[in-house]
């Protein structure tokens, strides 16, 4: 992600950071009276309430309690590495090498500012019909190798020659992917000499650590398993991601790799791939920011248990795996909201009676972008009229005589004003909870959608201000 001047983290710290702590602290405390209350708890006038800038949390409070149990995956071994061009003493370089015969289905980012490792990948899954073979997957974090010009092509290749030579394959077998700062060109030369170290060690069952590598501004390892029945025959899915910020994602998320033992055509396993990213990584948002390097990759191997071959994507034996599949994307897609930067709530906002599935989600995603509804539920407080305005500057349709919104289950607003029966102390508790639920009807129709997202507090500014210092 590229960073923000100084100049910006100054200002807009001193702005927020003392009234917005000072304005939390007082209301749990129950001291905020007025304006002039809140703003002498800001200035550290009033007793008892810290107007210091807090820390940033080594691990977000939403995070799970540890990273999964997942299972070594048939004709997949995972191999880490340290290049050392942006972190020092740690795994910066993931290196997964598949067995022959594996196939492999992927979606990328819509920015038409894509990186060179995008372009990339672009180049050898074709849109409706995967690839046939894949044998390497190369992912570094630090460098988005992003606006790099011809320096970032012949990087991606450089690497590509590199790892084909280790895995006895084609350039064209090997797929790139990179995260960090935009802008930056990438030296290949660091990245190839680790990736001959990963290579050398790479083991079937280093999930944990392969997820560590390829975080940036992360506070945790994302993974997810689930096995599914094909035939009756058990298979497996292992996922790993990234994302903390820039995250808006439309058609991925930052950085996801999924991995079945499963045998699945290419042709099928894009299918699959691309509905069951619609309903998962493409249903949140930290900042609504959509990144340069967005890919999430799916490979098959069919190394697993034997299962007679699939010949549709609407195949019935497929079923439980379709399910299995979403569960462990929309597992990882929450991980990513989990840790949004600076995040301590997860919020999920869900809109029915919508004239369309789309319209649905061009409203949820009004409220769940919007920083005056993401700083309320930062704020813990029941200020509902910011929901109101967020779903009226959607622009879809909407009637507000029929609109009715719930928080928590608790009625708030219904036919065009506030709910006769709104309680604003059962919602407020409900706001101090870790997960907030929003529901929106806009009394339309029979579309609905659902968006996960985070709110908005003052770290969210110190860890962009501070990205690249």
């Amino acid at each position: 992600m590229a960073g923000k001047p100084s100049s910006l983290k100054t200002t807009l710290l001193k702005q927020l950071d003392p009234l917005t702590n000072a304005l939390r602290a007082a209301r749990h405390a129950g001291v905020v009276k007025s304006k002039t209350t809140a703003n002498k708890a800001a200035s550290g006038k009033t007793k008892g309430v810290a107007a210091k800038k807090t820390a940033a949390p080594k691990i977000s409070p939403l995070a799970p309690k540890a990273f999964p149990a997942m299972p070594p995956l048939a004709g997949v071994s995972v191999g880490t590495g340290r290049t050392g061009v942006t972190y020092k003493g740690r795994d910066d370089l993931l290196v997964v090498l598949l067995g022959k015969g594996a196939s492999c289905a992927g979606v990328t980012t819509t920015s038409r500012m894509p990186s060179a490792p995008v372009d990339w990948c672009r180049s050898l899954i074709d849109a409706d019909h995967g690839m046939e073979q894949a044998r390497m997957l190369v992912v570094n974090a630090g460098n988005a190798n992003a606006f790099t010009g011809q320096a970032g092509r012949d990087t991606v290749r450089a690497i590509a020659a590199a790892a084909g030579k280790l895995a006895s394959c084609r350039q064209k077998d090997v797929l790139i992917a990179s995260t960090g700062v935009i802008g930056a060109v990438l030296d290949p030369a660091p990245v190839v000499r680790a990736l001959k170290t990963a290579h050398g060690k790479a083991k079937p069952d280093t999930w944990e650590k392969a997820a560590a590598a390829i975080m940036t501004t992360d506070t945790f390892a994302k993974g997810a398993h689930a096995r599914a029945l094909i035939d009756g025959e058990g298979v497996n899915i292992c996922g790993i991601a990234k994302g903390s910020g820039m995250i808006q994602p439309d058609m991925a998320t930052m950085l996801s790799f999924i991995f079945t033992d499963a045998a699945i055509p290419a042709p099928i396993l894009q299918t699959l791939l691309s509905v069951a990213v619609r309903h998962s990584f493409n249903a949140i948002s930290v900042d609504s920011d959509t990144s340069t390097s967005d890919t999430v990759l799916l490979f098959a191997t069919g190394k697993g248990a034997a299962h007679t071959p699939i010949v549709r994507a609407g195949d019935r034996r497929l079923m439980d795996f379709r399910r299995k599949l979403l569960a462990v994307m929309t597992d990882l897609a929450h991980q990513v909201v989990r840790d949004g930067e600076g995040a301590t709530k997860f919020i999920s906002v869900k809109v029915t009676g919508a004239t369309s599935a789309r319209s649905a989600r061009i409203i949820a995603r009004s409220v769940a972008n919007s920083p005056l509804v993401k700083t309320a539920m930062a704020g813990e407080d029941a200020n509902w009229g910011r929901i109101v305005m967020a779903v009226g500057k959607a622009g879809e349709p909407a009637d507000r005589d029929r609109l009715s919104i719930r928080i928590g289950g608790h009625g708030v607003a219904k036919a065009g004003r506030a709910d006769p029966g709104y309680d604003e102390a059962r919602v407020t508790r409900h706001l101090k909870k870790p997960m907030i639920d929003i529901e929106i009807d806009v009394g339309m129709g029979a579309g609905e959608a659902v968006v996960w997202t985070c709110d908005l507090t003052h770290q969210y500014i110190a860890i962009n201000a501070d990205y690249r210092s």
